[in-house]
């Protein structure tokens, strides 16, 4: 692949009386209205599927049935990598899912769900919320006619599940991996096969044979989808997914026709979900890993030597110039974020680093 190939690439008001509009109404009756919400995520897959009907369940409490959200996961109404169309068409009125499935409509999406290196999960909701990043996000989905939320975060993800050993920068070329994001791109840049598949096609793929390696999330997810039985070199933590971010899109012309308090449900409901589903990662991906090394003694915890990070540093660089100069919306968005990761770093290596160090001299006491 080229190295710039990458980057081509709400109710209804008035019912009878005014007219609902060009849309075509969803189901409603005696003011009350069902939205659909799809999602990319297989139902009840813990972490993502269960936190996607959360956030359904929050709406429709919380508007006391006014607004009531029915979830749809991945095929049961459209193909999952087709969710945000689903949404522009209004053949779903939500949609829960994560920013970078749909780079395709535009790499800029990148940004708002995670940079390779980049901000970690509490530091990218401070950019998004008080750091201009909701706007910028807002600005970049206005083309398409969705409306964008933080819905919630998995933390620091891992770097994979390898049928062997990584160790130079050999070992990367023409590696066949499962990987997404712009760290599937760094990687195309140092040789290796890139393929992106669903959620729910990752294990069969890796088993298949179809990928020598695969990434998915961390611990709790990648153990109940069974991945620890297709390879055993499980690379932590992840170079390319600090924090990636997950979102609730919402067809704008719908989200515009609610009442006020309506919308500010669904943003209070997403902003609810989000702080939950990172609990509910941190949570279980601790409980997880630590079960993890009694119950799959075989596994193999590796960790990307610094030769391997300096080369996916170098490719992850030059894909973010190149991301930069697409257009002038892209470079804002780029400058934003990169001067808060600066500012971070600088931050954390005073702050959070230290504390997570010396966290040892008590629990080395056991």
């Amino acid at each position: 692949m080229k190295r710039r190939d990458f980057l081509t690439g709400a109710a209804v008001a008035g019912v009878a009386a005014t007219g609902a509009g060009t849309l075509a109404a969803p189901a409603y009756a005696q003011g009350k209205q069902e939205w659909k919400l799809v999602t990319t995520w297989p139902r009840n897959a813990p972490g993502v599927g269960v936190n996607a009907q959360r956030f359904a369940d929050y709406v429709t409490a919380m508007s006391d049935g006014r607004l009531s959200v029915r979830l749809f996961s991945a095929g049961e109404l459209v193909p999952p990598l087709e969710a945000l169309d689903a949404v522009q068409s209004d053949t779903a009125q939500m949609a829960h899912s994560t920013p970078y499935y749909w780079v395709g409509k535009t790499p800029t999406l990148n940004f708002f769900s995670t940079i390779p290196f980049g901000l970690m999960a509490w530091e990218l909701s401070g950019w998004l919320y008080f750091g201009g990043g909701q706007e910028l996000w807002d600005e970049v989905y206005a083309p398409f006619g969705v409306k964008p939320f933080y819905a919630g975060n998995s933390g620091v993800q891992a770097g994979g599940w390898f049928k062997k050993e990584i160790n130079t920068l050999d070992d990367i070329k023409g590696l066949k991996m499962r990987i997404a994001g712009l760290g599937g791109e760094a990687m195309r840049r140092l040789g290796a096969a890139v393929t992106l598949t669903p959620p729910g096609e990752i294990m069969p793929s890796l088993m298949s044979g179809a990928v020598d390696a695969a990434e998915w999330v961390s611990p709790w997810l990648d153990i109940s989808f069974g991945l620890q039985k297709a390879a055993k070199y499980y690379y932590m933590p992840a170079f390319h997914e600090p924090g990636p971010a997950l979102e609730v899109t919402v067809n704008k012309e719908r989200y515009e026709t609610l009442d006020d308090d309506l919308k500010a449900i669904i943003q209070r409901a997403a902003q609810a979900s989000a702080g939950e589903s990172l609990a509910d990662f941190t949570y279980h991906n601790i409980d997880v890993f630590d079960r993890m090394k009694k119950e799959y003694p075989e596994v193999e915890v590796r960790t990307f030597n610094d030769e391997i990070l300096q080369a996916l540093a170098g490719a992850t660089k030059e894909i973010l110039t190149d991301l930069r100069a697409r257009d002038e919306l892209t470079a804002r968005v780029h400058d934003s974020y990169m001067d808060f990761n600066r500012k971070a770093q600088n931050y954390q290596n005073r702050a959070d680093l230290p504390v997570l160090q010396m966290r040892r001299f008590l629990t080395d006491m056991g």
